[in-house]
């Protein structure tokens, strides 16, 4: 019998998730059972229940692919060469944001994910350590911001990395369940906010 190759096997994989994205985003992760999941992915349940034995599986790999590309973007903001102003590191974030907020972008399901750690411990943990990860990258933008003079040499990195990275789910948050603001408001009152009196 002729070997599966690797890029077979990943594309099935992705055929599956794909599915299942659709089926979250159209149903909700509690109205969508595993029998929507195969019967949307056009699959047999033994195909499909090889790749993933339980829904929970399917969340954890969905929530993963959700966080995978917002923590290569903020890695990369840190990277960036001379070091960005932090309300420029922000509108980067907020425009990759921007890309996925819509219908069939992948932060919708991010509050979904928010709502099963509550019943979920493993997908918890996870999204905890991710997170974690998060706010490491945006400690390291504030950092990067100390050297050049932008934030006070004595501020608290740490703290200051976590009140940034909140602006971040805060701006998709109000623009996935209201529809506004729009980044270039939402970054207008950022700016006011950050801004420091004259001396």
């Amino acid at each position: 019998m002729p070997r599966v190759s690797d890029e077979h096997l990943a594309a099935r994989r992705q055929q599956i998730l794909d599915a299942a994205r659709r089926c979250f985003l159209r149903d909700g992760f509690h109205n969508t059972s595993m029998q929507d999941v195969i019967a949307e992915a056009g699959l047999s349940v033994g195909a499909v229940y090889r790749y993933f034995p339980s829904k929970n599986d399917l969340i954890t790999s969905i929530a993963q692919s959700v966080i995978g590309g917002a923590d290569e973007v903020f890695a990369e903001l840190v990277a960036v060469e001379p070091p960005l102003p932090l309300v420029e590191a922000l509108d980067r974030a907020l425009s990759y944001v921007d890309t996925q907020a819509g219908p069939d972008g992948v932060l919708p399901l991010a509050i979904q994910v928010w709502s099963e750690t509550q019943r979920d411990p493993a997908l918890a943990e996870f999204v905890k350590a991710t997170y974690a990860g998060f706010r490491r990258h945006f400690a390291a933008l504030v950092r990067r911001a100390q050297q050049v003079g932008e934030v006070p040499a004595d501020a608290d990195p740490e703290a200051v990395g976590a009140a940034l990275f909140a602006l971040v789910p805060g701006y998709f948050m109000q623009r996935i369940l209201t529809g506004a603001p729009d980044r270039h408001t939402y970054l207008a009152g950022v700016r006011t906010l950050l801004a420091r009196p004259a001396r």
